[in-house]
């Protein structure tokens, strides 16, 4: 599974930062791939990399 972050947002009114990862998934079966967005906060974006 492919991880790759494509957006920095930054909520002012928090002062926190979120990323937008894109995670692409390949079926085994018909070699087709499935995207998955997820919102994650910017100082967890590495741990979240890695899993």
């Amino acid at each position: 599974m492919a991880k790759k972050v494509v957006a920095t947002l930054q909520d002012k009114s928090k002062l926190r930062s979120f990323a937008k990862v894109v995670k692409a998934v390949r079926s085994p079966k018909t070699g087709a791939y499935t995207f998955k967005e997820e919102m994650v906060p910017a100082d967890q974006v590495e741990a979240y990399m890695k899993s």
